[in-house]
């Protein structure tokens, strides 16, 4: 049984009560056992430390995301293209709230900064995930939008990369994306969720996050892990 209403509330409920690994637990149980994009894509704050902000709502917002993804092909290219980035501002201005820019394709320069985040922003998007670099790292962190990508790198994309196509599959890593998979993302990385099965996955995740409360209550009351084991099944 849902126990939520609406979108809305189901991103409310994955951000405030989940976790990418128990996420992750629940699809190696039902056979999706290669969902989790490479380990060194990360949360924006965590590749550039020291960038706080005092509000802590506002820093847990920065660490976790949670949409739909909107998959973006993009290319390396060498010397100046015919149209400068290519389809880039034609997916942006195609995003819709509660979607997930997600890139891969393209090595040779950032493939996101400050003014891409303005208009997805603008557009109800929730987040951008990069198989590649990021760069106007303060002033994005400024906006308190999460974006995950490798590293931070200035270099610019409009002689170097090239938006091919959009709404397509992609492949990052060990992971093949479908356009409007759930994508949910933490400092301990980004996993995918294929939308077709994304209902039951987060019931069933929501149901071990509170059964793991269980258990921690019960070994910090005395009871072994071999015994917690046995008795819960969790671990």
């Amino acid at each position: 049984m849902m126990r939520w209403n609406n979108e809305e509330e189901m991103f409310f409920a994955m951000k405030e009560k989940l976790y990418t690994p128990v996420v992750g637990d629940i699809l190696d149980t039902m056979g999706y056992s290669h969902q989790f994009l490479p380990p060194d894509i990360r949360p924006l704050p965590a590749l550039a430390p020291g960038y706080g902000v005092a509000d802590s709502q506002e820093e847990d917002h920065r660490w976790k995301l949670a949409g739909f993804a909107c998959t973006v092909l993009e290319h390396d290219v060498f010397g100046q293209p015919q149209k400068p980035f290519g389809l880039l501002t034609e997916a942006l201005d195609q995003l819709k709230a509660n979607e997930i820019y997600v890139a891969t394709g393209a090595h040779n320069s950032a493939l996101w900064g400050e003014l891409l985040t303005t208009t997805a922003r603008m557009r109800g998007a929730v987040g951008a995930v990069l198989d590649g670099y990021t760069r106007d790292t303060p002033q994005v962190l400024g906006m308190n939008w999460p974006v995950f990508a490798r590293a931070c790198w200035a270099q610019d994309s409009s002689i170097r990369t090239s938006v091919c196509g959009f709404r397509c599959p992609l492949e990052i890593g060990q992971v093949t994306i479908h356009d409007g998979d759930l994508v949910f993302g933490d400092i301990d990385g980004v996993v995918i969720i294929p939308k077709d099965i994304h209902i039951q996955v987060l019931e069933k995740a929501l149901i071990k996050a509170e059964g793991e409360k269980t258990v921690r209550k019960a070994i910090e009351s005395g009871m072994s892990s071999t015994e917690a084991f046995e008795k819960y099944g969790i671990l």
